[in-house]
């Protein structure tokens, strides 16, 4: 048995930590969106109601990543992350593939879960399970913003986790960017920046549209990020893949962060 066979549990972790935000955001586009709620009735406004989604998300994503499981097995909770990771050469590939599998199943299973307990609440057409589809501007429009925010979110996460002056304000950042990107530019691609996430609600809801475009614009958009930020500062300046390295316990990538 090599090291990496015995990673299963930040494996099972992603999946966890995954499955978690999918069940908050069907849960939170339920509240907000579908017709008979209260909150949908109270805020009538679509751009009100987006602010609110955004914050709710955001601070869903703060709350998971500075976790203790988030901070165990790095809070990835993306395959497009995780291969940008396998690029940076700090994450084996046996790791890599057992987190995409995990994220995969974790989000499925989350949505499954929300349509268990929430049945056509969740799967009203106004809510559809949270899915990400193109807006008004098309297909063209939507990958190029999904290709944007990607870029945007793995260069700030890259610059924040090598500088110990930022490192600890990270899970603050993306918890931001997620909030900023709804409120922003949902409504051009539904943001999404998550293959996993995109196709769990896909398949829960059955609504296939333009599902190419979750699955390359954001590792595309990550990966040119990657090459942005070794041109700039170079490779020995990628100490971790983890978001949030505080806390005891275990680090499986090839760290260079110290204890």
């Amino acid at each position: 048995m090599t090291a990496d066979d015995r990673h299963w549990p930040e494996w099972a972790i992603e999946g966890v930590l995954l499955g978690c935000f999918m069940i908050a955001a069907c849960g939170f586009a339920t509240v907000l969106e579908h017709p008979a709620s209260a909150v949908h009735r109270l805020l009538p406004d679509a751009t009100i109601r987006r602010l609110l989604m955004g914050v709710a998300m955001g601070g869903t994503a703060v709350a998971l990543i500075r976790s203790p499981w988030g901070r165990r097995s790095g809070a990835h909770m993306n395959p497009a992350l995780t291969l940008t990771y396998l690029r940076l050469g700090k994450i084996a590939p046996a790791d890599c593939a057992g987190y995409v599998v995990a994220q995969f199943a974790g989000a499925v299973a989350g949505v499954v879960l929300v349509r268990a307990t929430l049945g056509m609440l969740a799967g009203h057409p106004a809510v559809q399970f949270a899915v990400t589809a193109p807006g008004a501007g098309g297909v063209a429009v939507a990958f190029a913003a999904e290709l944007a925010i990607s870029f945007v979110l793995m260069i700030v996460v890259l610059v924040a986790t090598n500088d110990p002056r930022l490192a600890p304000y990270t899970p603050l950042l993306c918890g931001a960017l997620v909030a900023t990107y709804i409120d922003v530019e949902a409504p051009l691609s539904g943001m999404s920046m998550n293959p996993a996430r995109s196709f769990a609600s896909a398949l829960v809801a059955g609504h296939w549209t333009a599902l190419w475009i979750y699955f390359t614009a954001p590792p595309l958009g990550m990966l040119a990020a990657s090459e942005a930020y070794l041109r700039w500062s170079g490779a020995r300046r990628v100490l971790c893949a983890k978001l949030d390295h505080r806390g005891p316990g275990r680090c499986i990538f090839r760290c260079e962060v110290a204890a």
